[in-house]
């Protein structure tokens, strides 16, 4: 008799499904750790079925060299080869072209070219989604990560399952069920050295920070993260929503170009948590990047009738400022561009 198969595996065989698109083709993003490896072995288990509602469904893979690793030429030969036992096609290999000083950190400097690259595999292999295997632990990690920098809700919500082409299948396995997926299926991941290296801060909420809180609080605290995660994502989603009707509601007729307004008295209305929304929504749509915290609480106080009427500076190269007594825009908050 056959050995049983661990429930892991079933487990991701149908978070994966539910997140294949039935009629085209999927790639899954693999760097031959464990949990990409995974999420190929259960991705693989649907490429191009005889039948069924999937039976159009194409699975494929791609590896990104960072080309940060001495070892990475051969990490990405192994991950390539193991790919192809499994019967992935068409199997993508770039090289991202990470750029250390760009001043945002190795970190982000890699997951920037990560995503450049994966921009270009989709658009090469005509692929509408890719898969990326971020788990229960990762969404975990995110959430410590967010409480540190009290980044408020969104960030809160963690990792998203889904955003634009990519989905991740497996937030509600744990790390150590993809490890158990790839032993059965016989499977050598790779060991990323930087996953354990404290200088990253990622690798030390996971290998210093959890491993204490699990000790010290509750066995039970990566599962609770996650859980916190989901209930963010679903306040944050409604809030969201909410925000964009308002936006849409105060936003007036554009003057000169690039300029947004709105009126002040109806924006101080609006309770905290949807104005501050409103107010990210607006520079977004003026041309700008998502404002930070501080930034938005700038905003905020030109809404009061007292202090000062700005400018205040915005990310993007923008500014904001309350109209005067003396202008056409007097009672409306105006975003513009800068002019240095």
């Amino acid at each position: 008799m056959s050995p049983r198969r661990p429930d892991s595996v079933n487990r991701a065989r149908r978070a994966v499904e539910a997140m294949l698109d039935p009629e085209g083709l999927t790639l899954v993003a693999c760097s031959g750790g464990a949990d990409s490896l995974a999420l190929a072995v259960a991705a693989a288990y649907h490429h191009q079925r005889s039948s069924g509602p999937l039976a159009q469904a194409r699975v494929g893979a791609v590896v990104v060299d960072h080309q940060l690793h001495p070892e990475s030429e051969q990490v990405t030969a192994t991950a390539l080869a193991q790919l192809a036992t499994l019967g992935l096609a068409p199997l993508v290999s770039l090289r991202a072209a990470v750029d250390p000083s760009s001043g945002v950190g190795p970190e982000a400097a890699a997951r920037t070219a990560r995503y450049q690259a994966f921009a270009q595999a989709r658009s090469e292999a005509g692929a509408s989604r890719i898969m990326l295997a971020h788990t229960r632990d990762d969404q975990a990690e995110q959430v410590l990560l967010g409480l540190a920098r009290g980044s408020g809700t969104r960030t809160l919500a963690g990792i998203p399952a889904t955003r634009g082409p990519f989905r991740r299948p497996l937030l509600g396995l744990t790390r150590a069920d993809t490890e158990e997926i790839c032993a059965d299926a016989q499977l050598v991941p790779w060991q990323d050295p930087a996953n354990a290296d404290p200088q990253f801060l990622r690798s030390k909420v996971r290998t210093r920070i959890l491993p204490f809180l699990e000790a010290e609080l509750s066995g039970s605290i990566r599962e609770s993260l996650a859980r916190t995660a989901q209930i963010a994502a679903e306040d944050a989603a409604y809030l969201e929503e909410e925000a964009k009707q308002v936006f849409a509601a105060l936003l007036e007729d554009p003057g000169a170009q690039g300029q947004l307004r709105m009126d002040l008295a109806a924006l101080h209305r609006a309770p905290p948590a949807i104005r501050r929304r409103v107010i990210a929504l607006a520079v977004v749509a003026a041309g700008g990047a998502t404002p930070s915290y501080e930034r938005l609480g700038a905003v905020e106080k030109l809404l009061l009738a007292q202090g000062s009427a700005g400018p205040v500076e915005l990310e993007g190269r923008l500014s904001a400022h309350r109209g005067t007594r003396e202008s056409a825009d007097y009672g409306k908050l105006v975003i513009v561009p800068r002019l240095n």
